[in-house]
Formats: C-alpha cells, sequence, structure tokens
C-alpha cells in the first residue's frame, strides 16, 4: 500500500469495493500468520471475521496507512482474546477411550440370565412356538446376533426381530398371567 492513502482518500472511498479488495490483499496474509502465530483455533475463519469487522469502518479510519494497518490487526488482536477466552470457558474435549472407560453395566438380559436356572429357562421357553423359541436360544443363550441367527435360521433378519419381539410378548404377558393367578 502507498502512503498516498491518507484519511480523506479512505473516507472519499470507504465503500467502494475495490478499496476493501485493496485493504484485503495487502494485509490478508499477514492477518493470517498472525492469527497462525497466536494459536487461534480457526485462523482462516477468524481472518475472515477480523475483515467483516473492518469493512463497516474504514470510514473512521484516521493515520493513513499506519493507521488502516494498527486498526486492522487491533480487530485480528481483538479476535484472538475471543478465541483464546472462549476455549478457557468451554470444557475440554477429551477422545473416547474404551480401555480407560470404567464404567460397564450389566444389560438386562445379563442380568436375567445370570438369576435364572437352565431348567427354568426351559419352562419358560416351553410355552414360546417353535419359531419363537429357536430365536431366543440363538440370541440368548448362545449370543448371537440378529443377522447371525437369521442366517442360521435360514430367514430375514426382519424376520427374527419380529419372531424376538413376539416371544418377548409373549413371555411378558405369560409371567403377568402368573402373577394374577398366583397364591
Amino acid at each position: 500500500m502507498t502512503d498516498a492513502l491518507t484519511d480523506d482518500v479512505l473516507r472519499a472511498r470507504a465503500r467502494e469495493p475495490e478499496l476493501f479488495s485493496i485493504v484485503y490483499r495487502a494485509y490478508a496474509a499477514q492477518v493470517l500468520g498472525y492469527l497462525t502465530a497466536r494459536g487461534v483455533e480457526d485462523p482462516e475463519a477468524a481472518m475472515q471475521e477480523v475483515f467483516l469487522a473492518v469493512l463497516p469502518r474504514l470510514e473512521a479510519v484516521t493515520g493513513g496507512v499506519a493507521g488502516l494497518r494498527t486498526f486492522v490487526f487491533s480487530v485480528a488482536h481483538a479476535r484472538i482474546v475471543d478465541d483464546h477466552r472462549r476455549r478457557r470457558r468451554a470444557p475440554v474435549e477429551l477422545p473416547f477411550e474404551p480401555d480407560l472407560d470404567g464404567r460397564e453395566g450389566s444389560s438386562a438380559e445379563d442380568e436375567v440370565m445370570e438369576r435364572i436356572s437352565p431348567l427354568e429357562l426351559q419352562d419358560l421357553l416351553s410355552v414360546l412356538p417353535d419359531e419363537q423359541r429357536e430365536v431366543l436360544t440363538l440370541r440368548l443363550i448362545a449370543g448371537l446376533t440378529i443377522e447371525q441367527s437369521a442366517e442360521v435360521m435360514g430367514k430375514s433378519s426382519g424376520a427374527v426381530k419380529q419372531l424376538q419381539r413376539r416371544a418377548l410378548i409373549r413371555l411378558r404377558e405369560q409371567s403377568a398371567v402368573k402373577e394374577y393367578v398366583a397364591p
């Protein structure tokens, strides 16, 4: 930029797109480097914010080229401060590492399997039609996935899901009847 860019020229040409283009080309690389060197999280986005803040205020700049440069870097510095404050207030984001996660909760399925004896399980399953009993046996006792169970039974995954759902509903209903009839 030349020193010919005086306060009067800045005020007169402040609304002209070509002045903004000149200012952007003159300082964008330097501002980006400044933001990057100061550890801004997203320096490109911060640089865009700097120039979006500078554009509407070009008329108010005084001091010619030196004043404009000072103004641009003052805005950039303010964006750096904003970025550092925002990151200090935000919680620290750590990657999830399953091996270090000490929380373990057993599933309802695991708890039922621990509490029920094989004879009780056989008794429960005996009230189900053959296909429903087969699905629950494969899923709960053998520990197969829906897809694996479907492959063993020669059915689609959707059919296995439906059989499992119907079997669980029937067992729930059977359990409710026993509780109602029980002395």
